[in-house]
């Protein structure tokens, strides 16, 4: 059994991190799913899924060390060829990936005790962003 579901934020102009934890799970429970897996995917190529501990100190750290690997400000090709000013959430995107994988084990996602997964929305304008999750394994 495989169902799909979306799920809409809206972002800033800036690195925006969002927790879809609670939302997975709803889902999880809605699709009756007990044994299977739930995909994350955020359609586009600014933007990115993963897990983190969802928790002020390493958010800061984690926008810290994206903004290391690629940074606002430095020459990208993709500005030069657009002019839209947003290569480097292109790069940000890469790097990190649009997807993210997750065991569901007795209705439940299995997760880390500390552990979220979070949609980032790094474009240089508001955007609203639908990501698409789908369910799919066994039931009852």
């Amino acid at each position: 059994m495989v169902r799909t579901y979306e799920i809409s934020r809206s972002g800033t102009k800036g690195t925006d991190i969002f927790d879809l934890t609670d939302d997975l799970r709803r889902l999880v429970e809605k699709s009756g799913v007990r044994n299977g897996t739930v995909i994350v995917f955020v359609p586009g190529s600014t933007a990115a899924v993963t897990t983190i501990e969802f928790e002020p100190g390493v958010l800061e750290d984690l926008k810290r060390a994206i903004e290391r690997l690629a940074p606002r400000g430095e020459r990208y090709d993709h500005d030069a060829a657009w002019g839209d000013g947003n290569g480097y959430s292109h790069v940000r995107s890469a790097l990190l990936g649009p997807s993210c994988a997750v065991p569901v084990s007795g209705g439940r996602l299995m997760l880390g005790t500390w552990q979220q997964v979070i949609l980032l929305d790094f474009d240089n304008r508001p955007r609203q962003r639908a990501v698409v999750v789908q369910v799919s394994g066994e039931t009852g």
